[in-house]
């Protein structure tokens, strides 16, 4: 019964009220959003499946439409990229990277056809929701099994003691970090889960469950250890204990908030932060570097070169083989190694397309902040999408540029429902 029960609200959750053509086209959404933190490829033929049909949409919709100047410069910056084709080298390697971002160009355009209601959209949080607790569970039982095997291997006796002493003293290994959520990148799962909590700590808790899923992310959030993620989560805080207006409830929550700053500031790799990023220059300590040094050194690189091709960048294709060229210059070993890229998409885009590039990357932003200043809940959405951009390459992996190319068009709209009925709520 309890079984029949699940199924039954888990078939509700798709979409139903519609054209088999725009059906189609949500329901491979929401089952791309449900998979993005089970895996990188796993979302991909959904999206796909979407892209196709949003295109049927296109020429079923009515000739009529509202067109929205904001959601064009999404093509614009498409187009941008595919002109960096112009001065490229590696042609091979810019192709691939515009095959990726097709859904730059075709999302914001069909969004301006598609209709979206509030219902629709809230389904999007609810699905990546749902793929966030099951990917919570994937990685508590790949990260306890790796454990096990790592204590038992490293344990000879069968001394219960000893055993949890092993325990206690291998957890980071396992349960921190990269090495936490293994199949996609813990910057990208933590960015999916500040969105889902955007929207539920903006509304009171009704149910045990909907408390147990809030501690449930928060736990992730810890494990996962990333530091944009506690900025970003930091700054949410303070933004929401801002909007109280009973002092007591205020000062009570700052308390809370101070304590919960004090638990991930104790987190193993945080708390190592500040030793990994000091004297990041020094080669003597750059062998043990953590990846937050690693990314202070691509943004050193990056600089560098931006100076020295501030107008048109080095090319779509060849951008990345240029930094990397840099890294071995600077002596940057483990970045040159591990061939990382900027690990910030402005400059990215300004190594791959120039100043033009990045100010229309950066537009959407300004427009995007200005749009989106109605409240300080919205507002923190906005930072949620902005400072991850700071941190990561996000329109350089399929899994990255298709989430962008969706949720930033649909809180861009003028008349966002996205933004105004299911974040602002």
């Amino acid at each position: 019964m309890q079984l029949e029960y699940i199924i039954s609200r888990i078939t509700n959750m798709f979409y139903k009220e519609d054209h088999w053509i725009v059906m189609t086209f949500w329901n491979s959404l929401y089952i791309g959003f449900f998979l993005m933190p089970l895996g990188i490829n796993l979302p991909t033929p959904f999206f796909i499946i979407s892209i196709l049909f949003g295109i049927g949409v296109i020429f079923k919709a009515p000739k009529k439409f509202v067109l929205d100047k904001s959601l064009l410069l999404f093509p614009l910056y498409f187009i941008i990229m595919s002109l960096g084709l112009l001065h490229t080298d590696d042609l091979d390697s810019g192709l691939h990277l515009l095959q990726r971002s097709l859904s730059l160009l075709l999302f914001p355009i069909i969004f301006l056809f598609v209709k979206e209601d509030a219902a629709s959209v809230k389904r999007l949080f609810n699905f990546l929701l749902l793929g966030l607790i099951v990917s919570f569970f994937v990685n508590i039982f790949y990260a306890s099994d790796q454990l096990i095997n790592y204590v038992i291997e490293e344990n000879n006796t069968i001394e219960l003691f000893s055993f949890i002493e092993k325990a206690v003293e291998g957890w980071r290994y396992f349960f921190i970090g990269a090495a936490f959520s293994q199949s996609v990148h813990s910057n990208y799962v933590s960015i999916y889960i500040l969105l889902v909590l955007s929207y539920y700590l903006k509304n009171k808790l009704q149910s045990r469950l909907q408390f147990i899923v809030i501690v449930i992310l928060f736990l992730y959030l810890f494990l996962l250890a990333s530091i944009a993620a506690y900025l970003i989560l930091a700054i949410m805080s303070l933004l929401l204990i801002l909007e109280i207006r009973n002092k007591g409830k205020k000062y009570t929550m700052m308390i809370v908030f101070f304590m919960g700053v004090l638990l991930f500031l104790n987190n193993p790799l945080v708390s190592n932060f500040y030793y990994g990023v000091r004297d990041f220059h020094k080669p003597l300590v750059y062998e043990n570097a953590i990846s937050e040094k690693s990314r202070l050194l691509s943004w050193d690189a990056s600089i560098e070169l931006i100076k020295e091709a501030p107008m048109f960048g080095y090319g779509t294709g060849d951008a990345n083989a240029v930094l990397i060229k840099k890294y071995d210059e600077l002596d940057y070993k483990v970045n040159y190694r591990n061939e990382y890229n900027a690990h910030n998409q402005f400059l990215q885009t300004y190594l791959q397309t120039g100043i033009i590039g990045f100010i229309t990357l950066l537009s959407i932003f300004v427009l995007l902040a200005l749009r989106m200043r109605r409240s300080r809940n919205e507002f923190s959405v906005f930072l949620i999408l902005f400072i991850s951009l700071l941190f990561e390459s996000m329109l350089v992996r399929f899994s990255g540029i298709v989430f962008f190319s969706i949720v930033v068009p649909l809180l861009l709209k003028k008349r966002s429902i996205l933004s105004s009925r299911i974040i602002r709520n």
